[in-house]
């Protein structure tokens, strides 16, 4: 299992990363291992707003579906188009091109409420 060292993590398998005051949300590569072939990726609305908790898109493999979970509050200011057509991108680099959306964050102190790279290990460890 990969991690992003610069990454914030979910216990839903979210991972956060922070680029100005830009947040890049995408699934862990624990989660895409889990899921498998990844052939489809449902992404919000660019303006959506959404609060912490609340489900912001579905990602489907040829195993399961499952939805995706908002780690912060904010507004969607980007999604990734390239995965409409190439949600495989998913797989092949989770942490990169296989980013979900960016999210402009309303509560900045809800980062601080992720996990490090450290307890994400410890909790998948333990599941």
């Amino acid at each position: 299992m990969k991690l992003d060292a610069n990454a914030r993590y979910t216990d839903s398998h979210e991972w956060l990363r922070k680029e100005g005051d830009v947040l890049i949300c995408g699934i862990t590569d624990y989660a895409q291992e889990e899921l498998s072939d990844v052939v489809y990726v449902e992404l919000p609305e660019v303006g959506d707003s959404l609060k912490k908790g609340e489900r912001f898109g579905v990602i489907e493999s040829v195993k399961a579906a499952s939805d995706l979970y908002m780690p912060v509050s904010g507004e969607i200011i980007a999604v990734n188009q390239e995965l409409v057509n190439a949600p495989e991108l998913v797989n092949k680099d989770p942490y990169g091109k296989g980013w979900m959306i960016k999210i402009r964050p309303s509560n900045p102190a809800e980062w601080d409420m992720l996990l490090s790279p450290e307890e994400y290990e410890k909790s998948v460890a333990g599941a």
